[in-house]
């Protein structure tokens, strides 16, 4: 079972982490400089739910804004 959302598909997403350093010019300093980037996972928010599939109890994985859309009939 991956990390995925069973209802859109949705999943993990590579992105860059930058560091910097130095002092925001509004702050009274000459800039901010990017010194390093490295990559990092975005992961979506995910929930465990008791929710009828194909007329059957099942617990799934779904994203919260699927949870929100109302897009999983729950089983209670």
């Amino acid at each position: 079972m991956g990390k995925h959302c069973e209802i859109c598909g949705k999943g993990s997403n590579r992105v860059n982490s930058v560091n910097r350093r130095g002092k925001a010019k509004k702050k009274g300093g000459v800039g901010r400089n990017v010194t390093n980037r490295s990559k990092r996972k975005q992961k979506p928010n995910l929930q465990k739910v008791k929710a009828v599939v194909d007329g059957s109890k099942k617990r799934i994985n779904v994203c919260t804004s699927c949870l929100k859309a109302g897009k999983v009939e729950r089983a209670y």
